[in-house]
């Protein structure tokens, strides 16, 4: 049974009350990020976004929209796989040994409010990569067992947003435990409950029944934004086997001589998960420390064996790049590693689009009687 909210206000109260550390988009610095809020009012109203490829900003709009904008320079990974990590940290002892001392984290017990349906797509990608194999991250599943999803559907898709095609958007299907669809311009929000904790949280603040009208009214929305997509790419399957009979393919010598190899795409991705290990040590040697952090395969580094990198060129790297995370994402763990957000696109300095690169290759495939 759908319900209505006047406002937010109550929802964060009771979300503190429980204890909760409430994350969720803020304006700050030109930008729409993500941030602890200190009350319900710190969210972005009338606040949107206009993007492009390698271009991203805001704008003031003409209504107090609270989430008419589409997805900011960061995800929710951040809080869940955070980009460094201590794992250990050790001391030289009097005897002359080494003890180790593993670090110890108490994670906050997460709120987060006005998840997008591909981030909610995409933290349920990071679920099964990081918690589903045979050697789970137990420090991940700690800050993903506490955490308290609230999606947000999308009524404002932006012109890099191409979630449709991906099948993760604009309405969130599962995996929330509250979803709002705003009623942009009235100050109301439509709730719908996923878990059993969103029921409970629900009932603890004021909320009404919703009406048929409102109801048929905030889900044709959301159906309309998925006509005003931005971009789309093929079908998630037809990607895997178009990607994989295109490695010879001369379109990687082209976004080749374009790519910088910086790694903004994987920094920004949902999704991408990679990580390395670090070992520091203070200028005495009597204290070392080993971190984990963030990777990228667009790092030379990142394949580096005994005999040194195997892939040693921009090309290579790139290509390892989109082949994975549309194609042999799917064999390694069932889906795609892409989640339509757009943000890859958005935060290149060079303005690749990935949705353009897998066009080129599907023209120069089909050019070749492929």
């Amino acid at each position: 049974m759908p319900w209505t909210l006047n406002g937010l206000a109550d929802l964060y109260d009771a979300l503190r009350a429980d204890g909760y550390t409430v994350i969720g988009p803020v304006h700050r610095d030109g930008a729409i990020v993500l941030a602890e809020l200190a009350s319900a009012d710190d969210l972005p109203y009338g606040w949107g976004v206009t993007l492009e490829p390698g271009g991203y900003r805001t704008h003031r709009r003409d209504d107090d929209a609270a989430f008419a904008h589409s997805a900011g320079p960061q995800s929710w990974k951040p809080f869940l796989h955070p980009p460094r990590v201590k794992l250990w940290e050790g001391r030289r002892t009097e005897d002359g040994g080494f003890s180790i001392e593993e670090a110890e984290e108490t994670p906050p017990r997460y709120a987060f409010l006005g998840v997008r349906p591909c981030d909610l797509r995409a933290i349920g990608v990071l679920d099964h990569v990081m918690t589903g194999g045979a050697h789970p991250d137990e420090a991940y599943g700690a800050r993903r067992t506490g955490a308290f999803i609230i999606a947000v559907n999308c009524t404002e898709p932006g012109e890099t947003c191409f979630c449709a095609s991906m099948g993760t958007g604009p309405r969130a299907e599962a995996g929330y435990d509250l979803a709002l669809t705003e009623m942009i311009g009235e100050g109301r929000f439509l709730v719908e409950v996923g878990t059993g904790a969103g029921a409970a949280m629900l009932d603890r603040i004021p909320r009404r029944e919703a009406d048929e009208t409102t109801t048929e009214r905030a889900l044709a929305e959301v159906a309309v934004a998925a006509d005003r997509m931005g971009r789309q790419l093929p079908e998630p399957g037809g990607l895997r086997d178009l990607l994989a009979g295109a490695l010879d393919a001369a379109r990687w010598d082209d976004v080749a001589s374009r790519c910088l190899t910086c790694g903004n795409c994987t920094m920004v991705c949902p999704t991408c998960f990679c990580t390395t290990v670090e070992d520091v040590t203070d200028l005495t040697g009597e204290h070392a420390e080993r971190w984990q952090r963030w990777d990228s395969c667009f790092d030379l580094d990142f394949s580096h064996l005994p005999g040194g990198s195997v892939r040693t060129s921009g090309k290579s790297r790139y290509r390892q790049w989109l082949t994975h995370k549309l194609g042999t994402w799917h064999d390694q763990f069932g889906s795609s590693g892409c989640v339509g957000c757009g943000r890859c696109i958005v935060w290149c300095p060079v303005g690749i689009d990935l949705t353009e690169e897998v066009a080129a290759l599907r023209d120069e495939r089909e050019a070749q009687g492929g």
